[in-house]
């Protein structure tokens, strides 16, 4: 009995030791960082919404505050994430053949594409530098819908898994 005590005492001595020295965080985070400058991306696309690069931007920060004890600062952060929105294109898939000759096959759906690059810096260990392109799509009813009926929706589901990634590829080691 008293060795369970013993064990499950020690257990806790150890797993609070990682996560405040920073070694772990129960958000999958593995970083000793305690600071982080996200620049604002730019749309050199000069496609979608306006607000596209401002949006992406801010969500980034947000993960970055709700998933890790990183404290956010306008510059100097011993983390560093930047980069631009680089790809914004539609194109068809899934054709539905119309089955008259004088009629072109249409598309049943339509993909929205968005590919962001980013350049990471982690002054902490120059070796997690990186400069990669992440890039997600989905895809939408071109019968029943179209992109400006879809795209606040669309451009959500993108940006919440290329923030996953990025996130994933910055800080969580994955």
């Amino acid at each position: 009995m008293e060795d369970r005590w013993l064990y499950l005492g020690l257990m806790t001595l150890v797993i609070t030791g990682f996560v405040s020295c920073g070694v772990y965080t129960f958000t999958g985070t593995n970083t000793t960082a305690q600071t982080i400058t996200v620049l604002n991306f730019y749309n050199d696309t000069g496609q979608g919404p306006a607000t596209l690069s401002q949006r992406f931007t801010e969500l980034l920060r947000d993960y970055y505050q709700r998933n890790t004890n990183l404290t956010i600062v306008e510059s100097g952060g011993e983390l560093l994430v930047e980069g631009s929105i680089v790809g914004y294109n539609t194109m068809p898939v899934a054709p539905i053949a119309s089955g008259n000759d004088q009629q072109a096959d249409v598309a049943g759906s339509t993909r929205l594409t968005i590919r962001v690059q980013v350049d990471f810096a982690n002054t902490l260990n120059e070796e997690e530098d990186f400069s990669r392109s992440f890039s997600f799509y989905d895809d939408f009813d071109a019968q029943t819908s179209n992109l400006t009926a879809e795209e606040d929706q669309l451009i959500e589901t993108i940006f919440d898994q290329i923030i996953f990634d990025i996130f994933n590829g910055t800080v969580a080691n994955w």
